[in-house]
């Protein structure tokens, strides 16, 4: 995995799966993210070029964090459940198994 910039905020997505919250916010801790800068991922709130999002993968039922490097936000108008991270670009910079 790329270096993780700990300084940057974590967006996290757990397409409901509240149950797997911490399990999932431990084991960004154990690759290096930084436990106070881990958020529940908002519609009406989105991250920063260079931040980050980890998102369960893939619903309903999980089994690893997919990580991904926020590229580009553009302003949109917000869609659904989804909002603001419509106009979210990012990459994919690693997996993280749960």
């Amino acid at each position: 995995m790329s270096e993780i910039d700990a300084t940057k905020d974590v967006y996290l997505f757990t397409h409901g799966r509240m149950d797997l919250q911490t399990k999932s916010i431990e084991a960004l801790v154990a690759k290096g993210f930084s436990k106070d800068k881990i958020f529940s991922a908002l519609p009406n709130k989105v991250g920063s070029v260079g931040d980050y999002m980890a998102m369960l993968w893939m619903p309903p039922n999980p089994d690893h964090i997919k990580i991904q490097k926020i590229t580009k936000v553009e302003p949109v108008e917000p869609v659904g459940m989804i909002g603001l991270w419509k106009g979210v670009s990012k990459d994919d910079i690693s997996t993280i198994p749960l």
